[in-house]
């Protein structure tokens, strides 16, 4: 797995043209707290919006998930006033993620002190709990639905990626691959269950077929530094973001670098990372606290957003720290973005309307 060389550049990548703006982009909702920006336990650590795009939960530092609906926030709200329901949670949470095929009633989670757990959301109460890494912190977990069978992965500071069966009581684990240092990400494919990515503190992303754990089937070498996020764009394509301060898109057939994304700073933090499939966008925070929007067409932002308060002065301690678009949609869409400090804003984005030259 040791990849000296620098990846192969993708040889019928052509060279792209300046970054298009196609895109109106416009805060729709801010959520924050009476007290924003004075305490760390503010800090948001995760945003997942549900398939249907009507709902999303947020966890974080203050180990609560809370659950907000998308479509009927005013324009200026607090946490307490905008939450549809909360749970609270014995541990900083880390991942969250809406379990496939529960009708949206289950939240998966992942926490700090190393448990894998599921909620009923009607009821408020865990109902699966996986404590399997050795009590060292999971910073991932996602589920795959193919074939209709659930599998559940995490991964963790103890180094391990562990696929489990969540039909069992405690989790029986299915496979699992150790690495030479925490793994930051986990996630399935959407298109093709079967295929996982891994980030790890390596500085390396793998591409595991499930059914065949041996080895990778693909390994992408080119961020200096962790690997905190990976997202599957497309059916062949691989996002990944790095503490170099940088994202890249992968093909996973020949393993070839097709484009890196540079404008975002991220040095040591973990600031998000969200594509949304459907138009080929990826949203990701920044260590500036600003949210930044690229088309993966092009390698330059097409879109830029202070997350300071209004009115509010800039803060070398806040960060945009979680991010996630809808699914729905094709000429408008939807994309939520946490702070450090608590702040959630949501934002509407329109495709412009084409004009021709007279």
């Amino acid at each position: 797995m040791n990849h000296p060389n620098p990846p192969p550049q993708n040889p019928n990548q052509e060279e792209p043209s300046p970054p298009k703006f196609e895109w109106d982009f416009h805060v729709s909702a801010v959520i924050s707290s009476p007290a924003t920006g004075q305490h760390i336990s503010d800090t948001l650590g995760v945003i997942e919006v549900n398939s249907s795009g009507t709902l999303f939960a947020t966890g974080g530092i203050a180990r609560k998930i809370r659950i907000y609906n998308i479509n009927s926030l005013p324009p200026i709200t607090t946490h307490a006033t905008a939450c549809r329901t909360y749970i609270c949670t014995p541990a900083k949470l880390s991942s969250l993620k809406w379990k496939p095929g529960s009708a949206g009633k289950t939240m998966g989670s992942a926490d700090y002190d190393g448990v894998v757990t599921e909620y009923d959301l009607e009821t408020q109460m865990p109902v699966f709990e996986r404590d399997e890494h050795s009590g060292r912190r999971v910073w991932s977990m996602d589920y795959s639905n193919h074939l209709g069978s659930v599998v559940g992965a995490s991964g963790s500071d103890d180094g391990t990626m562990q696929m489990w069966d969540p039909r069992h009581e405690s989790g029986k684990c299915v496979a699992a691959v150790q690495f030479g240092g925490p793994v930051c990400c986990v996630e399935f494919s959407s298109f093709n269950g079967t295929l996982l990515a891994v980030g790890c503190a390596d500085t390396r992303a793998y591409v595991y077929d499930v059914r065949k754990m041996a080895e990778p089937v693909a390994v992408f070498d080119g961020h200096k530094k962790t690997v905190s996020y990976t997202r599957f764009l497309d059916d062949r394509t691989v996002m990944t973001s790095g503490t170099d301060g940088c994202l890249k898109m992968w093909d996973t057939e020949d393993q070839s670098l097709i484009r890196t994304y540079k404008g975002h700073t991220n040095q040591r933090r973990f600031v998000g990372l969200s594509v949304w499939r459907n138009q080929g966008l990826i949203g990701c925070g920044s260590e500036s606290n600003q949210v930044f929007v690229y088309d993966k067409r092009w390698g330059e932002p097409i879109w830029v957003h202070e997350f300071e308060p209004e009115g509010g002065t800039r803060s070398e301690h806040r960060f945009v720290s979680s991010i996630c678009w809808s699914q729905v949609g094709d000429d408008e869409c939807t994309l939520v973005g946490g702070g450090s400090d608590g702040v959630v804003k949501i934002f509407s984005g329109k495709r412009k309307q084409l004009t021709s030259d007279v």
